[in-house]
């Protein structure tokens, strides 16, 4: 099984509200994230709130997490994940997400399974603007590192690491995230 872990747990700081509840196009981001989980092939579903918790509510068929320790940084989000997932043994991927990609799609979180079936490497990574980055597929082998992460540190840092295991695919639109009110109106203005 292939787990998609979403996070979601920010303060959302810069936006002045939290961007999980923004709409686009009749869904909240967080809405959009979990059903692109919903129609891939990733099964459990497992959404991380911190901050604005409150003010989220949950959604029916998936895992909620509540990570008390948000203002550490997106690592201890990871962490609650993978310490979650590490209870399944038949969980052998995870892939993890961001609530504020609005353009991840169900066929675009398959591709990343198709791939690390074709390719075998324990980490697929998207492609975008030059950088490899969210969403990324994460191979069992690979949760002790994710639970080493402190702070404000990304999955990022593993992809680094391991650069020669990693293969991508293209996607484009994942540089659009949402962090501010001007990112938001830009991203009305696209109405897929």
């Amino acid at each position: 099984m292939i787990a998609a872990v979403i996070l979601a747990a920010g303060e959302s700081s810069r936006l002045g509200q939290p961007k999980q509840n923004l709409l686009f196009n009749g869904q909240t981001l967080l809405q959009r994230a979990v059903e692109s989980g919903r129609l891939s092939q990733c099964k459990p579903l497992i959404v991380v709130l911190g901050a604005n918790s409150d003010k989220i509510t949950p959604i029916a068929g998936t895992t909620t997490l509540y990570n008390k320790n948000w203002e550490e940084g997106m690592a201890s989000s990871i962490r609650i994940a993978i310490e979650e997932i590490n209870k399944d043994s038949s969980i052998d991927n995870a892939i993890i997400m961001l609530c504020d990609q609005p353009f991840v799609s169900a066929a675009l979180l398959n591709t990343l399974i198709e791939k690390q079936v074709e390719t075998g490497r324990p980490i697929i990574a998207c492609a975008y603007n030059g950088t490899m980055g969210v969403p990324v597929l994460f191979d069992r082998a690979l949760f002790a590192e994710l639970l080493l992460l402190q702070g404000h540190e990304g999955a990022k840092k593993i992809v680094t690491t391991h650069a020669n295991k990693v293969a991508t695919i293209p996607f484009d639109e994942g540089s659009i995230d949402i962090d501010t009110p001007d990112d938001y109106e830009n991203l009305i203005k696209l109405r897929d």
